[in-house]
């Protein structure tokens, strides 16, 4: 599927999980990404205790943004333990009914008529493709979803999804910390099958952890850091770029100067002992 904008923005942290902003605050946060021309909007029904889309939905009701002028992603099955369902214990759900309801529950909370991507919020081991496939089908046909994907599903799994219903982007954890996804198959499925790859934690641990890993990078991205006049966070997102599945960050920041930064590293190539210095440096060994 084509994205509004490559980069895309996470709201976890946007309400009851991170900054709480009231009403107001989230109207001026949505209209300064519409400004930034940062239009792609990623959800998940569970973020804030299944709070956030109903805050985020009401802000968007109020802002006067149009719906057609932004793309608005969200993913459902993780049944999460906290104050407003009665789980006992965290599960996944994949039924047909529940996949449809929940949905439908996007839609109401989010204030909109369609989803423009839906996600398979994480693998189940119980999950059935063909339930699946007439739970998409009818999303599908009553134009509830436009398009249909999955989180965190390794290869085999994507392959079990897609051998009945057209998976169209995979949302996985990679960045320079952890880029499993480059060496598991994951990413080179996405480029054979024309997946849209997206990447959540795009900066991994590099600004929360200082470890072996984290000091080996830094010494590095300093250097690189002055030689193309950028922030060490555009660097960063500027070596996902540079992989050719072209994979799109969702970045979880509210910061407005690391929105724009991040707009900088869509436009930032790096070159390529840059790219494998930095490569080097995370796994602290030479490839192979």
């Amino acid at each position: 599927m084509k994205l509004n904008s490559e980069i895309i923005i996470g709201c976890m942290s946007w309400a009851k999980w991170g900054k709480d902003y009231s009403t107001e605050e989230l109207i001026d946060l949505l209209n300064f990404c519409m400004d930034e021309g940062l239009s792609t909007f990623d959800h998940a029904d569970i973020y804030g205790d299944y709070t956030t889309e109903g805050r985020f939905g009401k802000a968007l009701s109020k802002s006067g943004i149009k719906r057609e002028s932004i793309q608005l992603i969200t993913k459902c099955g993780i049944q999460y333990v906290g104050e407003t369902r009665d789980n006992q214990v965290k599960h996944y759900n994949y039924s047909k009914d529940y996949i449809i309801w929940s949905a439908e529950q996007s839609l109401k909370n989010l204030k909109t008529n369609y989803i423009d991507l839906f996600l398979l919020h994480r693998p189940s081991p119980l999950m059935h493709s063909d339930e699946i496939l007439e739970a998409i089908q009818r999303l599908k046909l009553d134009g509830k979803i436009l398009n249909f994907g999955v989180s965190n599903f390794t290869p085999s799994q994507v392959e079990l999804i897609d051998s009945k219903v057209d998976v169209q982007a995979n949302q996985v954890e990679f960045s320079l910390t952890q880029h499993s996804a480059m060496h598991n198959g994951s990413l080179d499925q996405m480029i054979v099958k024309g997946i849209k790859p997206m990447a959540w934690s795009p900066l991994g641990s590099y600004f929360r952890d200082t470890n072996a890993q984290t000091l080996r990078i830094k010494k590095i991205l300093q250097k690189l850091s002055e030689k193309y006049e950028v922030s060490e966070d555009t660097i960063l997102l500027a070596w996902i770029f540079k992989h050719p599945s072209k994979v799109a960050p969702v970045i979880g920041t509210t910061n407005k100067d690391r929105m724009r930064n991040a707009k900088q590293a869509a436009q930032l190539t790096l070159e390529l002992e840059d790219w494998f210095s930095l490569l080097v440096a995370s796994q602290g060994h030479k490839v192979p």
